[in-house]
C-alpha cells in the first residue's frame, strides 16, 4: 500500500511529466500524437517511479516509448528542474504503456461481435493463459 508522501511526489510527477512529454512531442512535430501519463508509482524508498503512458494513435506507442526511453535523462532533468523546490531528489524514471484502454475496448469488440464467449463457450479455451 502506498503511504500518502509516495502518493503525493507520485501526483506532482505526474502533472509535470504531462506537460514535459506533450511540450516535447509538439516541439518534436508530432501533433497528431497525444500522450498522456495515466498512472506514476514510486518506490517506497522514492528512487524509482514507475510511469504508464498512455499514447494515440495506439500503433505508434512502441516507436514513441523507445524514443522516451532514450531521452529519460533529459525528460528527469526538465522534471528535476520543475520540482527543485519540492524535491530534494528526483527518483529515477521507467516508462512503460499503459495498454489497459486497448484491452478493455477489445474486450467490447469481443462481446459485441461474432467472437461473444458467453454465447459461444469454444473461444474461452484460446483466451487462457499457459
Amino acid at each position: 500500500m502506498e503511504s500518502n508522501r509516495q502518493k503525493k511526489i507520485a501526483s506532482v510527477l505526474q502533472k509535470d511529466l504531462v506537460d514535459i512529454l506533450q511540450g516535447a512531442a509538439r516541439s518534436g512535430g508530432l501533433t497528431n500524437v497525444i500522450i498522456s501519463v495515466t498512472k506514476v508509482n514510486v518506490t517506497v524508498d522514492l528512487s524509482v517511479a514507475k510511469v504508464y503512458l498512455s499514447i494515440f494513435p495506439h500503433n505508434k506507442s512502441q516507436e514513441l516509448l523507445k524514443g522516451i526511453q532514450s531521452n529519460a535523462s533529459l525528460i528527469k532533468h526538465d522534471l528535476a528542474q520543475r520540482v527543485r523546490h519540492q524535491l530534494r531528489k528526483v527518483p529515477s524514471l521507467t516508462f512503460y504503456v499503459d495498454d489497459s484502454l486497448e484491452y478493455i475496448e477489445n474486450i467490447e469488440k469481443s462481446l459485441k461481435g461474432d467472437e461473444n464467449p458467453i454465447e459461444d463457450r469454444d473461444l474461452l479455451d484460446k483466451r487462457k493463459k499457459t
